[in-house]
């Protein structure tokens, strides 16, 4: 790889749709998109790589499972090495998945937890170890309804990412005075995604009406984020449709 002088936007979680959408708004920013997903989805990866340097933008398929520590230690410090500083971190895994609390597993909610909470972490505290050094950098993660309140079912789910919230107000704490802006975005509604469209019978309708989350529009706002004056950062930020009840 060729050092990137512009630095670089390491994205975890970068499927097809928000986190696609993230890693091309930060490359048209001009910033190397390092995209993550586990190793399994390595030609996907690749797709979306080739679609942003296509599109003219510097990116990077970086396959690496983000709950392995050791692994998450040796992917910051390549890219840091062989790409670019990193400027801007975006933990964007969602882990949603709905079990009666009779039905959840040990494993299940382990696993959510790993996948939602603890790899979080690992991004968050292996960025800010070079992002203090050099006293700048943004650090974004992405919530959730679950994040604020719990519903029936989502016992493993709502407890994740309330721990990733929690995660990420004590790190802004931690990490605002040395000029790194920590962001937690609650993403509260159903978002224009492959799933979504193949299991809600009205999606081209809410299309029509700006009544679903655009992954574009979500992507805008985190880059408006890492873009802020630091006089005025904002820390949680709810994004929902128009229509949304909240």
């Amino acid at each position: 790889m060729a050092a990137d002088s512009s630095g670089a936007c390491l994205v975890i979680g970068a499927g097809d749709d928000t986190g696609g959408a993230i890693a091309r708004a930060f490359a048209r920013e001009g910033l190397a998109a390092c995209l993550v997903r586990r190793p399994r989805h390595a030609g996907a990866l690749e797709t979306l790589a080739s679609s942003i340097r296509s599109d003219g933008g510097v990116a990077h398929a970086m396959p690496t499972d983000a709950r392995d520590e050791d692994a998450m230690i040796a992917l910051v410090a390549q890219i840091e090495s062989e790409v670019g500083p990193i400027e801007a971190a975006v933990f964007n895994i969602g882990a949603n998945v709905n079990f009666p609390i009779t039905e959840t597993t040990a494993r299940v909610y382990r696993k959510v937890w790993e996948m939602a909470a603890f790899a979080g972490f690992l991004m968050g505290r292996e960025v800010a170890k070079n992002m203090a050094e050099r006293g700048r950098g943004t650090i974004l993660f992405t919530g959730a309804t679950a994040s604020l309140r719990g519903g029936p079912g989502y016992s493993a789910f709502a407890g994740a990412k309330f721990a990733l919230r929690a995660l990420a107000q004590t790190m802004a704490r931690e990490l605002g005075p040395k000029n790194i802006h920590v962001a937690h975005v609650v993403i509260d509604g159903a978002i224009d995604s492959k799933f979504i469209r193949e299991n809600l019978p009205d999606v081209d309708t809410k299309r029509d009406e700006d009544a679903i989350l655009s992954p574009d529009a979500i992507a805008a706002n985190y880059v408006m984020l890492h873009k802020q004056p630091r006089s005025a950062w904002t820390h949680e930020l709810d994004l929902r449709p128009w229509k949304e009840s909240w």
